[in-house]
């Protein structure tokens, strides 16, 4: 006797399963947003999301998030260097930025401060959009200085000489 298969039940096991691998791929999500660096630069630049998505990434892995409030948290953060935009913009020296994000939130951090700085896609491996919606789609993130001196929902970096 055959036993006869269930062709279906099979065709959509198959379905599912790329549909989790495609998934599990973790393709950049699409989001309106753009950061502007401005300032004392030769090609002043507006990078949308999609744009500091395909550029080089760079992994900070276990960085000490000294809060002013709460407890101190450890992550890693995933996005573009800093340094590699400021190139793209044609920086070349700096004394600090003005960092304003997108409630107006505005602060200046010095050139020592921003060693190492990234603007932050992923924390954890997870997209920030998806992982801390009230405070996505990207972050600045300054290892080399306390967490409350990053600045989340950045928009704008004025560089200053």
């Amino acid at each position: 006797m055959h036993k006869r298969r269930n062709w279906s039940w099979i065709l959509i096991g198959l379905g599912l399963g790329l549909l989790f691998a495609l998934t599990a791929c973790g393709g950049a999500p699409k989001v309106e947003w753009t950061v502007e660096i401005t300032g004392a630069v030769s090609t002043p630049l507006t990078l949308d999301y999609g744009t500091l998505v395909q550029l080089k990434q760079v992994d900070l892995k276990d960085i000490l998030m000294q809060k002013s409030l709460g407890e101190n948290e450890v992550a890693s953060w995933s996005g573009p260097a800093l340094d590699e935009i400021f190139k793209k913009a044609g920086v070349s020296t700096y004394s600090s930025v003005t960092a304003t994000a997108a409630d107006g939130y505005t602060v200046e951090i010095s050139h020592d401060e921003l060693q190492g700085a990234i603007i932050a896609l992923k924390k954890d491996g997870t997209w920030i959009t998806k992982a801390e919606p009230d405070k996505g789609p990207i972050r600045l993130v300054c290892p080399e200085t306390p967490a409350n001196r990053w600045v989340f929902q950045i928009q704008k970096i004025q560089v200053n000489p």
